[in-house]
């Protein structure tokens, strides 16, 4: 427990730190590949049916598998099931949380290989280790740092659940802004024509719902294309919605404790009279975004992850598992953006006897412009009695690429 005598002792500034990527800091945060981290949170560590459909919630997903407590037991699960992306509620493992004091830092994707469904009951736990660091150079902010962690999610029996290869970049708070590479991006300005167009697009997403119409991995056209999902335009209530659907948020004693602990976080904002805000509250504050070298508020990249996986369960159907789905956020999804999430079948083949599908999988905004490329790994039933039918827990690994 931290006794402060006066509140100016806890360290947190008036402003986000502008620390600096130093060849001393680089080499500090390069000591750590090996070690393990301390779990961010957790956040939501049980699965029931609530925090199963918050988390659903929180996404925008439709899909009666993942949400309705009553569609699950007349499946071949004979429960509700989680969001294959629910594992992101424990934490946002993979985000930066670790050298390079006061360099701002932002998610940069996932690459999951997943291997069983999350049910109603299961505790999650989490391990997670830094496994690269790797300099590059950009036109957003000159020097940045990449950082890597590998981080495998456990249920309470010891059975993996899931592993993924989380990215984050680092970038000089002060370079960002003042190198302005997206200074000229401004609010879209929707026509009604557009809004109506984006609206329906929701409103008609449960029609392409495959769910208990079995699709066959026979039937599966290389150069198929997926049904486009809609996210956006983006409001603050996507962004809150998505916090509260991942259980997070800290106020009060709780946020300045954490402050105190790690005070190159957080900062007293004028905007709050001086209350404490973590230094990504340019998520919800304009200002603090710019102070970044952002145009505007702009979205979660864990959010926009799930978004993507969420065009994929919603083809496959069922009775399919999505074994793997990797997501690279390319350029930011500010406020008013609208994203457009799209799919392609690029090849259909069989491994381990179990019948596998890749999806080369896109997120598009309205200027045209691709945000976020992909890939995803689809196990469909087969009509070859040959192959067996695929269950969680079973048939082929995809191997992970791994950033020493």
């Amino acid at each position: 427990m931290n006794h402060l005598t006066n509140p100016s002792e806890s360290g947190v500034g008036d402003a986000p730190a502008q620390g600096l990527i130093t060849d001393e800091a680089v080499a500090a945060a390069r000591a750590m590949i090996g070690l393990h981290l301390r779990p961010e949170g957790p956040y939501l560590q049980d699965a029931t049916a609530d925090t199963l459909r918050n988390w659903c919630n929180g996404i925008g997903d439709l899909n009666p598998l993942y949400r309705d407590p009553g569609y699950g037991p007349g499946t071949r699960y004979g429960t509700q099931v989680g969001h294959p992306m629910f594992p992101m509620a424990f934490g946002w493992l993979g985000r930066t949380r670790w050298g390079l004091p006061g360099v701002h830092g932002f998610y940069a994707g996932n690459d999951w290989e997943l291997f069983r469904h999350v049910r109603p009951g299961d505790r999650l736990s989490a391990i997670e280790r830094v496994v690269g660091v790797e300099e590059k150079q950009s036109k957003f902010s000159g020097r940045l740092v990449l950082q890597y962690v590998e981080a495998c999610y456990y249920n309470q029996r010891g059975e993996l659940v899931a592993r993924a290869l989380g990215t984050c970049t680092r970038h000089e708070r002060k370079a960002a802004r003042e190198t302005g590479k997206y200074k000229e991006i401004t609010q879209h300005q929707y026509s009604d024509e557009e809004r109506d167009r984006i609206d329906q697009m929701v409103l008609d997403e449960p029609k392409n719902i495959r769910g208990a119409d079995v699709r066959y991995w026979d039937d599966v056209e290389v150069g198929e294309q997926l049904p486009t999902i809609a996210r956006g335009p983006l409001s603050l209530m996507d962004t809150m919605g998505f916090l509260v659907g991942c259980g997070r948020g800290h106020t009060h004693g709780v946020l300045l404790q954490a402050a105190v602990r790690h005070p190159g976080h957080y900062f007293r904002n004028p905007e709050a009279g001086g209350g404490v805000e973590y230094t990504g509250i340019g998520h919800h504050r304009e200002s603090v975004a710019k102070e970044v070298g952002v145009p505007g508020t702009y979205d979660y990249g864990p959010q926009r992850s799930a978004w993507m996986c969420s065009l994929v369960t919603n083809w496959m159907g069922d009775a399919g598992f999505l074994k793997r789905v990797r997501t690279e956020m390319r350029r930011f999804n500010i406020m008013g953006d609208t994203t457009f999430c799209k799919g392609r079948v690029v090849r259909k083949y069989v491994k381990d006897r179990t019948a596998l599908v890749d999806i080369e999988i896109a997120a598009e905004n309205q200027r045209g412009e691709v945000t976020t490329p992909g890939l995803a790994t689809v196990a469909l039933p087969s009509r070859d009695i040959r192959l067996p039918a695929f269950i969680d827990g079973a048939g082929c690994d995809l191997e992970l690429p791994v950033v020493r």
